[in-house]
């Protein structure tokens, strides 16, 4: 009979007790519904969560730990790049100066070879000019030296007669007793 009289005085209470249970319709439900679905939902997840969370905050703490080493890596790579740069550029300014000091030694160098051979080609000119001077004046003298005799031969064949020629040959004969009695 209580029930009887439950159900009269309180005819919506009896109805929902027949059909108690949870609305996961958030639309539908009230705040008594959704305070047992959240506290479910922490009590039952809080463990999970927290471990979720721990491995999320370990992996972003491994991540960013790495990407800080990465980091360093390549600042010590850029570093040594830099380094090497340097050096490189370094390198490169002694290895141009050098070229340039040696292409103004072998310049300086061919100027003076060029000039050492224009004046071995000037001495052996001036020889050759001297040569075949020389030359020329010896085939001048001989040349006037062959005349000469032909025509002293030509006088004296023309003005020698035997009267003179046997006074020559008397004067050589002479000379030469004079030359042996020098010698004995």
């Amino acid at each position: 009979m209580e029930n009887e009289i439950d159900s009269v005085i309180y005819p919506k209470f009896g109805t929902l007790a027949n059909s108690f249970g949870l609305n996961t319709n958030l639309l539908e439900t009230n705040l008594i519904n959704l305070g047992v679905v959240v506290g479910s939902l922490v009590y039952f997840g809080k463990g999970s969560l927290s471990n979720l969370l721990k491995n999320r905050k370990l992996t972003i703490l491994n991540t960013i730990r790495d990407a800080e080493e990465r980091y360093k890596e390549a600042t010590d790579k850029l570093n040594q790049a830099k380094t090497r740069l340097q050096q490189a550029k370094v390198k490169a300014d002694s290895i141009r100066i050098n070229g340039l000091s040696q292409m103004d030694k072998e310049k300086k160098d061919l100027i003076d070879a060029a000039d050492d051979d224009s004046k071995r080609l000037e001495d052996s000119k001036n020889a050759t000019i001297r040569f075949e001077k020389q030359r020329a004046i010896e085939q001048v003298r001989q040349q006037v030296s062959r005349l000469a005799l032909e025509r002293a031969l030509e006088t004296l064949k023309n003005s020698l007669n035997s009267e003179l020629h046997l006074r020559m040959i008397d004067h050589n004969i002479g000379l030469l007793r004079a030359m042996e009695s020098t010698i004995e």
